[in-house]
């Protein structure tokens, strides 16, 4: 049986679910509450997906104090104007549904091989996340409307710079996973360890090989 080429739609549904079981694999979430969080706060990114607004979609893990200590980027590129009454046609010489789904499974591994490569956060950071749209130049911030019954996901608002990618100092080390082209939405995802984070790393490892040092010195001859 031919597989199809996919649709936008089918793109940016599959790209969705992409991204909701990458936070999930980043957040190590459990929580029932915080797993209603990021799937309404990934429906609401479906929904700019299709409006063509998004240009990157951030999760950043933050400290006790809200400094950014790492952010996990994926980068969105439309590559094609898709007409509403297209939106579930399939397009020509785009990837097929099987295909794409083989390569987010290899983008899952990926993610997983490069958390562990990753120095982990010290307990006493007390880390907290924050989902972060980057808009393209010329879109607007979006503010979803908030249900009373039901405060998840809260509305979009304005992000502090500190935690954006246009914000980040130019001290910070970045990982590449990999990047998918559809022909339709293109995505890729990189990791980023702040500054901040580097610098803390840097002086525990001092003070280790500093105790390290202090105990072979008192050691007798």
């Amino acid at each position: 049986m031919l597989d199809t080429s996919l649709s936008f739609n089918q793109t940016v549904k599959g790209i969705t679910e992409f991204i909701e079981v990458a936070i999930h694999a980043i957040l190590y979430s459990r929580h029932p509450a915080l797993n209603e969080y990021i799937s309404g706060a990934t429906q609401a990114i479906a929904d700019e997906l299709v409006l063509g607004n998004i240009q990157k979609v951030v999760v950043v893990i933050k400290d006790k104090d809200q400094v950014p200590l790492e952010r996990f980027i994926f980068s969105v590129q439309n590559m094609i104007e898709v007409e509403t009454h297209n939106m579930d046609v399939s397009v020509q010489e785009a990837m097929s549904s099987a295909t794409l789904c083989r390569y987010f499974r290899a983008f899952l591994v990926k993610l997983n091989m490069i958390e562990s490569q990753l120095v982990p956060l010290e307990p006493q950071d007390e880390s907290t996340f924050a989902i972060l749209l980057e808009l393209r130049d010329d879109r607007e911030v979006p503010t979803g409307l908030q249900d009373e019954m039901n405060q998840d996901p809260p509305p979009w608002v304005p992000a502090d710079k500190q935690y954006t990618t246009a914000g980040t100092p130019d001290n910070t080390q970045l990982h590449l996973l990999r990047t998918v082209e559809t022909g339709i939405v293109n995505v890729a995802l990189a990791v980023q360890e702040s500054e901040e984070k580097l610098r803390r790393i840097k002086e525990l490892r001092k003070d280790n090989n500093s105790g390290q040092n202090g105990e072979a010195n008192d050691k007798p001859a």
